[in-house]
């Protein structure tokens, strides 16, 4: 699979069918078995090195990537400006006030000025992927991964995240997004890529894998919205 700079790709699939593993493994939080992983020409991960690699390359390698996480994994004990604040704090990118600075532009970017003091306990759902979409931005990725950013999420909640996704994109952000919503894959993605039993087996712009398949699909209904399952 490849993705072009300020492309979004989408990941669809039917559920156990091997896309959060790929997005985990594209962050470095899973080995992949083989094959290689190339950044600008560059190589950045071969299976066959894998073993070779010590925890500070690993932790290296994964900074090139931001991931918001299904279940937001905020921070609890710390407040929503100190879990966007938190990481380029402690890997020193920049200055404090630069730091501070860009935390508090990202968290208006994502409507949440007025929540900058408060606890994730204090939030809503949408609110707290917000945040989380913040907090990964903070660290200025090549690429930025969504991992079914609004699964966890109330429909009505649902409409807020995918506005920040959005937007994003209009901003020429390079993202991979792991998602069930059908509707927002043919809105936003420039690309979709469809993973059945672990392999590729649809890739393809949004009018050719919705328009014109080269495999047979069936739809079913799930609590998250419509989900496209392969045939």
């Amino acid at each position: 699979v490849e993705i072009e700079k300020s492309e979004v790709l989408t990941i669809l699939g039917s559920s156990g069918s091997g896309k959060t593993t790929l997005l985990r493994c594209i962050n470095f939080l899973e080995t992949p078995d083989n094959g290689q992983m190339l950044l600008e020409g560059n190589l950045l991960f071969d299976a066959t090195e894998s073993k070779q690699y010590t925890d500070a390359q690993i932790r290296e390698k994964r900074l090139n990537f931001g991931l918001v996480f299904q279940s937001f994994n905020l921070f609890p004990q710390y407040s929503v400006f100190e879990n966007v604040t938190l990481a380029p704090k402690l890997l020193k990118k920049g200055s404090v006030e630069e730091i501070e600075a860009n935390a508090r532009t990202l968290i208006e970017k994502v409507g949440l000025t007025e929540k900058s003091d408060n606890y994730p306990c204090q939030l809503s759902g949408g609110q707290q992927q917000r945040v989380a979409i913040a907090r990964a931005l903070a660290m200025n990725p090549d690429i930025l991964c969504f991992d079914e950013p609004t699964s966890a999420l109330d429909p009505e909640l649902t409409g807020e995240v995918l506005k920040v996704i959005k937007d994003l994109r209009g901003e020429g952000r390079t993202m991979i997004i792991v998602t069930h919503e059908m509707e927002f894959a043919k809105n936003v993605a420039d690309k979709i890529v469809f993973i059945a039993d672990g392999e590729v087996a649809e890739e393809g712009t949004p009018e050719e894998v919705f328009g014109n398949p080269k495999n047979q699909y069936k739809h079913s209904q799930n609590q998250s919205g419509s989900e496209t399952v392969f045939c």
